[in-house]
């Protein structure tokens, strides 16, 4: 953390609330980013390994976007637009229909929520209790979901849940993600026998919500036979089942959403982070038709769809999307971070890799050594975080556009910095 009180960071120290963190980790000023690299104020270049947060999994500025958003505004289109009839939303509305849903057998209405991924969460969770008539939710350990009161609810972290002061955050039940209580412990059974069981105090659920790829839970990523075996409960319970894909969807675990391959059909699915394609505030929720029960205006906002996100995400769809040549990169990319952090992990006792995809981290176990490394990391040029319950796991969450070398520069940065780390701490301990 910067505590210089002159200069470029006296506004901030000064008048910023102290809920700021990401700058907190990078004490500097960007002004300007491209690709996959961000430009301080002092003219140094990061390799952007973040991506604010997998919002930006299609890089900083792509230029088609940003032609086609600038085209927009000059002439003079919506910018905001409630939530009436508009050319950029009719066209990004038959871009996601005809290149998203229709080839993958998907049939989904489309909510546009208000800006941010809580906002989708908040929805489903409402949602999903007015067609059931229950209130309770099954949330798991881990889990990440939004920092508004429903959504936090269902969010594991405790230091999240602090955030909130004394109220209550009800309504919800805590089951184990998958491998919770170790590999050798069968979550799925625990949740099958707690629901089974009249006397396990579990009410009967009006949903339930999981993420494939836990993004703020250490990337834990379920098999296919638990996110099955969750849809199948889900059905059995007469629950409808959310996931949610706000971090792990729009590509980042290699398909555009995460669960395309599992053989599952989600009721609910909030959508955010890239969905604006980039990094616009925009939220959405995806709801099976049968269950589009709202009143006009029953669930509303302000910001409820964002003009220009719509602009962005249309040409998002269309240039990613269309065929299957982004998705074959992806899977290459994600070999090579796979090799790269594996290397990673071979130095230091004990590392694991977590994730799927370009979802993926080393769990170097502990949250000390794991923040040392991204902390030298950024020293060196690269900005990378961590993710876990203690902090544990060094998370790479680089834009899906990077270029090979670039991603591979990035990659040797931070295996040099895992190598300083690891070689100080060895010094220390003898």
């Amino acid at each position: 953390m910067s505590t210089d009180m002159s200069g470029e960071f006296a506004i901030f120290n000064r008048r910023e609330s102290e809920a700021r963190s990401y700058c907190r980790s990078f004490p500097k000023s960007f002004v300007k980013a491209a690709g996959s690299e961000l430009t301080d104020s002092e003219g140094r270049t990061y390799i952007d390994f973040l991506a604010g947060c997998s919002s930006l999994n299609y890089g900083h500025n792509d230029p088609d976007m940003k032609q086609a958003l600038i085209d927009h505004i000059m002439a003079d289109g919506i910018t905001h637009g409630l939530d009436m009839h508009s050319d950029a939303k009719a066209a990004f509305l038959t871009a996601f229909e005809d290149i998203i849903l229709k080839p993958r057998g998907m049939d989904y209405k489309v909510m546009m929520t208000g800006p941010t991924g809580t906002n989708a969460v908040e929805a489903a969770m409402k949602l999903a209790r007015k067609v059931t008539g229950r209130r309770n939710i099954i949330a798991f350990t881990n889990g990440f979901h939004g920092m508004t009161l429903g959504a936090l609810a269902c969010t594991g972290n405790a230091g999240k849940r602090a955030g909130a002061g004394p109220v209550s955050l009800n309504d919800v039940s805590r089951m184990p993600y998958e491998g919770a209580f170790g590999a050798d412990i069968d979550s799925l059974r625990i949740v099958e026998e707690m629901l089974s069981n009249p006397s396990s105090g579990i009410d009967a659920p009006a949903a339930f919500i999981i993420e494939p790829v836990q993004g703020e839970g250490g990337l834990t990523a379920a098999s296919t036979e638990f996110m099955q075996g969750i849809a199948r409960l889900a059905r059995e319970h007469g629950a409808l089942l959310i996931v949610d894909d706000i971090q792990a969807g729009c590509g980042r675990t290699g398909t555009f959403f995460s669960f395309e391959e599992m053989g599952i059909e989600p009721d609910l699915i909030p959508m955010a982070k890239s969905f604006s394609g980039m990094g616009l505030p925009f939220a959405a929720l995806l709801i099976k038709p049968e269950y589009d029960i709202w009143g006009p205006a029953e669930h509303n906002g302000t910001f409820r769809g964002n003009t220009h996100a719509f602009v962005t995400a249309r040409v998002a769809i269309e240039k990613f999307w269309t065929d299957d040549s982004f998705q074959r990169e992806i899977a290459d990319k994600a070999e090579m971070l796979r090799e790269g952090l594996q290397r990673i992990a071979d130095e230091i006792p004990g590392a694991t890799l977590n994730g799927r995809g370009m979802m993926l981290g080393v769990n170097v176990g502990s949250g000390e050594l794991a923040g040392a490394i991204c902390a030298r990391a950024f020293e060196m040029g690269l900005i990378i975080e961590t993710s876990g319950a203690n902090d544990e796991v060094v998370k790479v969450l680089a834009p899906l556009t990077t270029p090979q070398d670039t991603f591979a520069k990035g990659l040797r940065i931070l295996q040099d910095a895992a190598g300083d780390i690891n070689a100080t701490q060895k010094i220390a301990a003898e």
